[in-house]
């Protein structure tokens, strides 16, 4: 067992389109990997929302990216770039719009994450601070397995740059 899978009672694997509905609306942390075997790619947190209201938890955050809201953010961000890096994914962009059918930013983004074929899984957590806290551990212990996180170094065409 990993130090990662010690770190946390993690939820089984679950498509990036199912978990939504399985998410906890619980503070946490979550991981993303590439297919159903992948390395893991991206490690998040949801705390809780100030403002009160219902808890939105781990499923608010991951709805963020499942209705392509989430382009500027977090795992929404990492997916974004990546597709806008892939030559063909623009193409099949470009000609939507040159066949008059143009998608809205969201769906963009819809496609994107489509395009990177995730699959996530989370731990549950007692609050915000216990998330952030596990996240960076996670991230600390994956800091050289290339993480999407824009903390960690991004490698685009095979040049490597670190993310402000």
């Amino acid at each position: 067992m990993s130090i990662v899978e010690k770190l946390a009672d993690w939820s089984p694997w679950v498509p990036f389109e199912d978990a939504l509905a399985a998410a906890s609306l619980l503070p946490g942390v979550y991981m993303a990997r590439e297919g159903s075997d992948g390395p893991v790619v991206y490690v998040g947190m949801a705390g809780e929302r100030p403002g009160g209201g219902r808890p939105k938890g781990l499923r608010g955050r991951l709805g963020v990216y499942v209705t392509g809201k989430g382009l500027v953010s977090g795992l929404g961000e990492a997916v974004m770039d990546r597709a806008l890096a892939d030559a063909g994914w623009l193409r099949q962009r470009l000609a939507e719009v040159e066949a008059g059918s143009p998608m809205r930013a969201k769906e963009w983004g819809r496609s994107a994450f489509a395009r990177a074929g995730l699959q996530l899984r989370w731990a549950v957590t007692a609050d915000r601070a216990t998330a952030v806290a596990l996240e960076r551990r996670i991230q600390a212990v994956l800091a050289r397995s290339g993480l999407w996180n824009r903390s960690m170094p991004v490698v685009f065409g095979g040049a490597e740059e670190a993310e402000p």
